[in-house]
């Protein structure tokens, strides 16, 4: 069994912040932890439209504060994020993300991260990290 307090993971190798200034990450689980996937409690304040394309990853998210904009680059659709809503990209969803206030999303990675990703100028992470 694993006890994680989020809380506890500031200013630890866990919190990651995005090189542009778009989230700041906290990696509750990583792939040395063995469960198969990651979870991060991902805060997201506001500024201008982010783009990501987990082309490697599949990633759920799930908003517990705020409100945000998500833009599907594919088709134009645009969604509203707020409390209760789950977003999933399951087909790799080339995406916009923009928080109109600060939001915090539980989000989830399958195959899990190790901990050392950065987003690379395509919006994803590597297929594996080293």
């Amino acid at each position: 069994m694993k006890i994680i307090n989020a809380m506890k993971l500031h200013k630890t190798g866990r919190e990651v912040q995005c090189p542009n200034g778009g989230f700041t990450s906290i990696r509750m689980l990583l792939e040395k932890d063995k469960m198969g996937f990651t979870m991060t409690r991902t805060t997201i304040h506001p500024g201008d439209w982010q783009w990501w394309h987990y082309k490697h990853h599949l990633e759920a998210c799930y908003c517990i504060k705020g409100s945000a904009l998500l833009k599907n680059e594919k088709t134009g659709e645009v969604h509203e994020i707020k409390p209760g809503i789950c977003y999933a990209l399951d087909k790799h969803d080339p995406h916009l993300f923009k928080a109109t206030e600060t939001t915090i999303l539980i989000c989830v990675f399958n195959p899990p991260l190790t901990g050392l990703e950065v987003h690379q100028k395509d919006g994803s992470y590597s297929a594996k990290e080293k």
